[in-house]
């Protein structure tokens, strides 16, 4: 290209240049991350006044977590230094880059030759003598400079050059385009390319490969939740071979898992103390199974972690500096392995209704896996008494929480919160002041979940109104407070109105609060059908005496103990009676208002509408991990409290949908859970539950009934598709055309 021209930086500028743009392009991320993000970190996770737990375990876990910072800070201190050096490394090279933009931008050869200006051509010869006499290379001057000399005499002394400097600011005139390539000359330089070369053969053949190669081959071993695919794949094999598994057995298949194995996890230490203090802690744990020859089961790693998990379930202490930092490297992985078993056990449960495989994994099972996580996080057997969550309480305190003679009878967290601050305080009469009030203290910021469940027909006219094989969609709201919140203090309680409506929410309350010793599946379906009668019985007198009160949606009476959806289908019943007897225009003259309530039904669906749109944005986004922190001294590391949310079909024992987990409740979460209704019609009761993954006693259950109705059939034809023959004669006769062809617009144009 004429006037073009390439060349590598001699100067060094256009280089600097691009340091500054990479070192901008590493430093900005990394300065956020390291100083502004971790500082926000580091005041979210200090503890509220009052919230830290002083029992013997929880102060030895800050104690175990303290040991481990010393390392990460010496780190994070080391990187910010670094981080502090490169915003130096900026600081120098703008500086140097603004002195080559003042050296290029300002050519003024009074300056350069030293004289005044509108100095005579006298004195500056003289000045140009007396510089050369110095600066010339043969004097051992500088050339670059020189040559600046050089160019300031020629401008002050040649016409020609004057004028160049005047109009271009140079003056040996307009230059050509220069196209500068930001790295030195010495690169392409002859004596230099074999380093050069060698150089480049390293970094882009070699380590770059190796680098890529490691991390793809590490990567490649890992499920998207860091989870070992051969232990994801073990999990597959062992829920197919047995659908029905109980606790234990799940228990042993999580031993089983590769990340407690020496060769797919570089953190397990095998030690010769092993050989006789493993064998030891077999004979301390009963129901151990060690017997068993399955494989790989009966491998000396998963016999190693079975015992460490039995140990650890029953609260044993181990040697501390050997088996004891084993059980915390086991327990630590512990929630999100049960997380990937949860994951494949509904996989497989999907596969079994698409008849892709025989076996279909039983309800029990996943009410098994699910509940070893907050066996594992609490350290204690399901069998045991959730008042052992509480610190300081053992197996020798939980007599006093039984008092006949005061009525007390405490078996679950939520009775004692529900207690007023002097039978509490009898009860825990056995601790001292201190004790007691951190006994308070953790159990008034247990959670107390809420669920406000509704079940509709999405993008459907009538979304009350079930049909077979139409995608139902269950939202389940989730309201979390604290248990000291939720209860209040006790004379506002007492002062509660006991009406009927409050008696329903008392019935849940104290629902909520009896201990759950049974499965979801198992509980007394007599007393369902009675509720259900007896609640209709009610709705229906309530309709006969409320004549004018329109039907609430099923979806919103489905909730307690499904009572609600008796009332779905007499009012579903007595609007189809109503809509058959008259037509469409003396039902419109029958009911008074009528625009009225179109225009607010309009309104509630374009509010619906909307919110479906604003839940599929937020479905995109990468959803919180951060909710409650968990009372658990048992546990080596920081958790969180997590929920599973699903739907199951009591009747069948069987999944109905995935379990969704809820990591963000803090203190409104929504999941919306989606199935294909059934085929056959009739009167369906399905079980939505909420089980949390950190607490022992806090599961619940909603039934909800769908009433499904045979599914509308494909019209084939309508009054408004038949075209009589009159009109299409009437078309067809038509020549007025609301277009004009070229021939017409030129005949008309002829006629003007």
């Amino acid at each position: 290209m004429a006037g073009q021209k390439f060349e590598y930086d001699e100067s060094g500028s256009t280089f600097y240049y691009f340091l500054l743009c990479f070192l901008g392009l590493v430093l900005g991320p990394a300065s956020y991350y390291y100083f502004i993000k971790d500082d926000k970190k580091d005041d979210s996770s200090q503890p509220k006044d009052g919230s830290i737990c002083q029992c013997s375990g929880c102060v030895r876990k800050r104690h175990l977590l303290k040991s481990k910072e010393p390392s990460k800070k010496w780190k994070r201190r080391t990187i910010q230094i670094v981080l502090i050096l490169g915003w130096i490394a900026v600081a120098i090279l703008v500086q140097r880059v603004r002195e080559f933009d003042y050296e290029y931008a300002n050519f003024d050869p009074y300056d350069i030759l030293g004289v005044s200006p509108g100095a005579r051509k006298a004195d500056i010869k003289k000045a140009y003598k007396m510089l050369s006499l110095t600066e010339h290379p043969d004097k051992g001057g500088d050339e670059k400079k020189f040559v600046k000399i050089n160019k300031a005499y020629q401008a002050l002394t040649d016409d020609i050059a004057r004028r160049n400097w005047e109009l271009y600011g140079n003056p040996d005139g307009p230059g050509v385009m220069n196209f500068g390539i930001a790295l030195p000359s010495w690169i392409v330089q002859k004596e230099n390319s074999i380093w050069v070369l060698g150089v480049y053969t390293l970094v882009f053949m070699i380590a770059l490969p190796t680098v890529v190669g490691i991390w793809w081959y590490n990567s490649i071993k890992f499920s998207g939740d860091q989870v070992l695919l051969d232990t994801t794949q073990l999990y597959f094999y062992f829920f197919h071979k047995t659908p029905h598994m109980m606790l234990r057995r799940v228990l042993m298949v999580l031993s089983a898992s590769l990340e407690f194995e020496r060769g797919h996890n570089s953190e397990v230490q095998m030690r010769e103390s092993d050989n006789f203090e493993v064998p030891l802690l077999i004979k301390r744990l009963p129901n151990l199974g060690e017997n068993n020859k399955e494989r790989p089961l009966c491998f000396e790693y998963s016999v190693k972690a079975r015992c460490l998990l039995h140990a650890h379930l029953t609260r044993l202490p181990l040697p501390p500096a050997t088996l004891e930092i084993d059980r915390q490297l086991v327990v630590r992985k512990c929630p999100y392995l049960i997380q990937e078993m949860v994951t494949c056990i509904s996989q497989l449960v999907m596969l079994a209704h698409a008849g892709r495989i025989a076996r279909l994994p039983s309800l029990e099972t996943i009410d098994n896996t699910m509940k070893l996580c907050p066996m594992v996080v609490q350290a204690l057997w399901d069998s045991k008494s959730v008042l052992l969550q509480l610190p300081h309480v053992d197996e020798a305190m939980l007599r006093h929480f039984v008092d006949k003679k005061r009525k007390i009878n405490v078996k679950t967290l939520q009775q004692l919160a529900e207690l007023d601050a002097l039978d509490r305080r009898h009860v825990l009469r056995n601790l001292s002041d201190e004790e007691a009030q951190n006994v308070e203290n953790v159990l008034m910021r247990m959670p107390h979940v809420t669920m406000d469940v509704t079940s509709e027909v999405l993008d459907d006219e009538n979304s009350g109104e079930f049909t077979a094989g139409a995608i139902t969609t269950v939202t389940v709201k989730l309201t979390r407070r604290d248990l000291g919140e939720a209860n209040g203090p006790q004379t506002e309680r007492a002062a509660a109105p006991a009406d009927d409506d409050a008696d329903g929410a008392g019935d849940e309350v104290k629902a909520e609060s009896k201990e759950k010793t049974t499965p979801v599946w198992k509980s007394s379906s007599k007393k369902k059908a009675k509720t259900g009668k007896k609640s209709s019985k009610k709705t229906k007198l309530k309709q006969a005496t409320k004549p004018d009160e329109s039907p609430k949606p099923s979806s919103e009476r489905s909730e307690g103990h499904g009572s609600g959806s008796d009332e779905a289908g007499s009012g579903d019943e007595s609007d189809h009676s109503d809509g058959g007897s008259d037509s469409d225009g003396s039902a419109a003259a029958s009911r008074p208002g009528r625009t009225a309530d179109e225009r607010e039904t309009d309104d509630e669906e374009w509010e619906r509408f909307q919110s479906r749109i604003n839940k599929r944005g937020k479905a995109l986004e990468t959803k919180s991990r951060v909710s409650h922190p968990v009372h658990a001294p048992h546990f080596p590391d920081e958790k969180q409290e997590y929920w599973w949310v699903y739907v199951c079909d009591r009747k069948n024992k069987g999944l109905v949908t995935a379990p969704f987990q809820v990591t963000d409740l803090v203190t409104e979460a929504e999941v919306e859970l989606k199935f294909t209704a059934p085929k056959k019609p009739g009167l369906y009761t399905f079980t939505v539950v909420l089980r949390s993954d950190s607490y022992l006693g806090f599961d619940q259950t909603r039934d909800i009934k769908l009433d499904v109705k045979q599914a509308y059939e494909i019209p084939v034809e309508h009054p408004q598709w038949d075209i009589s023959d009159e009109e299409e004669k009437s078309d067809d006769e038509s020549d007025v055309d609301e277009f004009a062809t070229d021939d017409e617009f030129d005949a008309s144009d002829m006629d003007d």
